[in-house]
């Protein structure tokens, strides 16, 4: 079932049902439904060279489930634990969702008593409304196009992180959402805000703990780092071959605040994802690195875009991606100079590793520049596994299959290893070598 052909499967009335059981204001009751009435017509999101129209972005028949909730990280699933971080600190600052339910969420005293907020989305829009408001669907609009408006309709699970001014959040706010019950389908939204001179480091798992059956997931983020602020943000998607998912990652940076990614995209079902970094001030930096591997008969369309708008802004796209047996991927690239934007510099590299004759990964570089006075390039490349390489190893005594997985993980290693945070290389290495058997 898809967008264009198929009745939506929750109308205005259940909207607002669902948004009265969970006392949201009217501001976000009014939200949804304006985005459920505006959807109708918008397009879908331009993925380019991927056909995404028949895709199954609304094919689900339940919209909320209840999960029962764990009274310790003992409790959590082997999969789960095996996440996150070990240490006292890390542990104390952790949120875990199991579909659309808050079922395990602690945070230290100290983060408390700086101010800083870290819960889920339904309890930030009853304990800080005006916080929510103000940030909510701000980076991402509804009306932008077809998914961007359902997801705004539909949002039922996701965090809120909030560090307020001049406070260094020292140790990893963790969170883990679990795609867990056969008829679930999730919404998600997150919002992490640091505010002038703060600094935090956000890291997600997105994991599937169910039996193979037809889902939907539609992932909204939006990342504000303000003036001299700086985020890093770590995410680990790893939903399952039977899952639609739709992606959008968003960062808004004011003057001299910096957003890094350490993305690992590694979801075994077909996926669209767009990741944009909007450099608003002066001085910001953006700096994006991103891992694929696709495997199967999967289809992904991957949009990594930076957008200068402050003068010296600097923005750094990395992606590396390895494509086998029938898997399909899109990489664009997209640095973009606005007017105005002087002394910047846009910079990104897409390298494309196919290891079967039949998997197929292209690389699509875009330098749209509107300035004079700027610094850009870009560099992309898409080839098979050298046959000089595989037989010099297969000569040394090394399997086919060794050899091949040995030439993958050298492969990607230039941008596993420049990924800022240590939790993320370590789960995505793990993920890596369980996709590459």
């Amino acid at each position: 079932m898809t967008v264009d052909t198929t009745t939506l499967p929750f109308d205005k009335e259940y909207i607002n049902d669902y948004s009265s059981k969970n006392n949201e204001p009217n501001w976000l009751t009014e939200l949804r439904t304006s985005a459920l009435e505006k959807l109708v017509d918008l397009p879908l999101p331009k993925a380019d060279k991927t056909r995404i129209a028949k895709w199954n972005f609304t094919g689900f028949d339940t919209h909320s489930v209840v999960s029962d909730k764990y009274a310790s990280v003992d409790e959590l699933p082997e999969s789960v634990r095996s996440l996150i971080e070990t240490g006292e600190d890390v542990e104390n600052n952790l949120y875990v969702q199991r579909d659309q339910t808050p079922a395990y969420s602690i945070m230290s005293d100290e983060l408390k008593q700086q101010g800083v907020v870290f819960t889920d989305i339904y309890t930030a829009v009853k304990e800080h409304e005006d916080l929510v408001k103000k940030y909510y669907m701000n980076g991402v609009k509804i009306d932008e196009h077809k998914l961007a408006a359902l997801h705004a309709a539909y949002m039922n699970g996701g965090v809120f992180v909030y560090v307020p001014k001049n406070v260094e959040v020292k140790t990893p706010l963790q969170a883990v959402f679990i795609h867990e019950q056969e008829k679930a389908t999730l919404f998600n939204h997150v919002i992490v805000v640091a505010d002038d001179n703060s600094s935090v480091t956000y890291v997600e798992n997105y994991v599937s703990n169910r039996s193979a059956s037809e889902g939907v997931v539609n992932i909204v983020t939006e990342v504000f780092a303000n003036t001299n602020a700086r985020v890093s943000f770590g995410a680990v998607d790893n939903l399952g071959k039977d899952v639609t998912a739709y992606v959008n990652r968003r960062g808004v940076a004011g003057r001299d605040a910096k957003i890094e990614w350490a993305l690992g995209l590694m979801n075994d079902g077909n996926t669209v994802s767009e990741n944009t970094t909007n450099l608003i001030g002066d001085g910001s930096f953006g700096d994006t690195k991103t891992v694929v591997v696709g495997t199967g008969d999967q289809t992904q369309n991957f949009t990594t875009k930076v957008v200068h708008f402050g003068k010296h802004s600097e923005g750094y796209i990395l992606k590396h991606g390895v494509m086998k047996d029938n898997a399909t991927s899109i990489f664009n690239g997209i640095g973009k100079i606005e007017h105005g934007a002087t002394k910047s510099n846009a910079e990104q590299e897409s390298r494309v590793l196919m290891l079967s004759e039949k998997a197929r990964g292209d690389a699509n570089p875009i330098l749209l520049i509107e300035e004079d006075d700027v610094t850009a390039g870009h560099a992309a490349s898409v080839g098979r596994v050298d046959p000089i390489q595989l037989y010099y190893m297969m000569s040394r005594g090394v399997s086919r299959t060794e050899a091949e997985r040995l030439i993958i993980h050298g492969f990607l290693a230039p941008v596993v290893e420049q990924l800022p945070i240590e939790s993320v290389k370590e789960q995505l290495s793990k993920v890596i070598e369980r996709k590459i058997k």
